[in-house]
């Protein structure tokens, strides 16, 4: 089994153990409050069976040979690349935002990489149990969180200078069979509903941080793991369904109580000069991924403010033209950061490829800085009616219903109903629970736009500019 259906994905969960908590009580992951957030997991695997997206969603594991989801796959080529980004932007306009699995992809893919740089300089044989690993992880086509945010405490103080050392996750233990860890990673996205932990460092250590320079995988239901989630999800509908509504998000603190990982899961134990690059090169792979998916998230708000400017009747307006050329021009230019991304990727000795680094930062903060911008458009456009309308039950009723089809009306050729729908959506996707967790995870999911400013930074070869400007003015030397 390469690549399994979503019953198959749904009824994996129903067999594990309870360790999921939300709202005070420990809950089942049969709960009807996760049915929203696993129904956008349930479409990544429907839709490997799609014609229309097999080719994105598809690929061959150079491990077996068989058939696998992308989502399980490491970039082993620029066309690689290339697919991710496209693969990204194409399923995020089918559930109206994040599809969340890339994370754990980018999270293979870092490991990848850097347990084969441990090896090469330390003589360990961490990227031998990454293979491992990831062959089980594509034989039963997983689905995996990306843990690496700590919770990080007191941040004028490093890790080990912390009041409590638990506040990084840490080892605790090394024994003959395997390590036992303690911590906690914040802002997990999909915690109650993968099937393993994928956890990274979250930041370069010293040598005193051996301990806390620490990466594995674990089952999400171990013993010691504790899942303690928010959920995420559109308003629900009564009689106007509408795709966007099907879908929803769980962000989790995942709790590792003495967790203990065994030997063959441990791919950093101590190596603490390759926790910064573990961090690093996830942000990388990740920041790539976002030059897919915000690109997709801008598409629907562009198309949000472009449909309602119609409905209301000013779409030839100058100044709304302007606004909906801008939300253009940000699509485009992160998409084109991810494609100089990839096509200026270089391979590494895991004979994984690396997006890079330069051009993924430099998308993803163009990004960040824009998300608040690009919902501003859409509000001013829409007008104030997305926060102030009445719920669908009045719009059901015999006695109110036919007032408020009268009284919502615009342009005459605009049915009633396209005018609900259409203001119900934009009120879900940007005056919601589930439009304002979309706003922030836009700032800062994958880093916040100083963290892609400081990775700009740090690889920027500012010199040579210098040396065209001395060229240009007959400085010597």
């Amino acid at each position: 089994m390469s690549l399994r259906t979503s019953g198959e994905y749904v009824e994996r969960l129903k067999r594990m153990k309870p360790n999921v908590y939300l709202g005070g009580n420990r809950i089942s992951r049969e709960d009807p409050i996760l049915a929203s957030p696993i129904n956008t997991l349930k479409f990544t695997f429907d839709v490997a069976a799609d014609p229309q997206f097999q080719d994105l969603v598809v690929t061959t594991s150079h491990l077996t040979g068989e058939k696998i989801s992308r989502f399980t796959g490491v970039n082993r080529s620029v066309d690689d690349l290339l697919k991710k980004q496209e693969m990204t932007r194409a399923l995020c306009h089918r559930v109206g935002g994040c599809i969340q699995r890339c994370m754990a992809t980018d999270t293979l893919n870092a490991m990848g990489v850097v347990s084969s740089r441990i090896d090469e300089v330390k003589g360990t044989d961490y990227h031998q149990r990454f293979l491992s690993f990831l062959e089980y992880y594509q034989k039963d086509d997983l689905v995996g969180s990306a843990a690496q945010s700590d919770a990080k405490g007191d941040r004028s103080q490093r890790p080990h200078q912390q009041a409590d050392p638990d506040l990084y996750l840490r080892v605790v233990e090394r024994g003959k069979d395997g390590i036992v860890v303690r911590g906690a990673k914040n802002h997990i996205t999909m915690g109650p509903y993968v099937d393993e932990h994928l956890v990274i460092p979250t930041r370069a250590m010293t040598g005193e941080e051996g301990d806390w320079a620490v990466s594995f995988a674990i089952p999400a239901d171990a013993d010691g793991v504790k899942i303690i989630s928010r959920v995420t999800s559109p308003r629900p509908r009564i009689k106007l369904v509408a795709p966007y509504n099907r879908y929803g998000v769980a962000e989790s603190v995942v709790v590792f109580d003495d967790v203990f990982v065994p030997w063959e899961r441990v791919f950093m134990c101590g190596e603490w000069e390759f926790a910064g690059q573990m961090a690093l090169t996830f942000a990388g792979f990740h920041r790539h991924s976002y030059c897919g998916c915000k690109p997709g998230l801008t598409d629907i708000v562009m198309g949000a403010t472009a449909l309602v400017a119609e409905y209301n009747g000013v779409e030839t307006a100058p100044h709304i033209r302007d606004e909906v050329t801008e939300l253009m021009i940000i699509a485009e230019l992160v998409y084109a950061s991810g494609i100089a991304a990839s096509v200026k990727a270089q391979p590494t000795p895991s004979g994984i490829w690396e997006p890079a680094f330069l051009y993924s930062n430099t998308g993803r903060y163009l990004a960040g800085i824009n998300v608040y911008h690009e919902y501003d458009v859409l509000t001013a456009v829409a007008g104030g009616l997305p926060s102030t309308l009445p719920p669908e039950e009045d719009w059901l009723s015999p006695e109110t219903g036919p007032y408020l089809e009268k009284y919502i009306m615009r342009k005459p050729d605009i049915p009633a109903e396209k005018l609900h729908r259409l203001f119900r959506f934009i009120s879900d996707f940007s005056c919601s629970a589930a439009g304002g967790w979309a706003q922030y995870a836009g700032v800062h999911g994958g880093g916040s736009p100083v963290m892609e400013k400081i990775g700009i930074r740090s690889q920027y070869d500012l010199e040579s500019k210098k040396e065209v400007v001395r060229y240009l003015a007959g400085i010597e030397g």
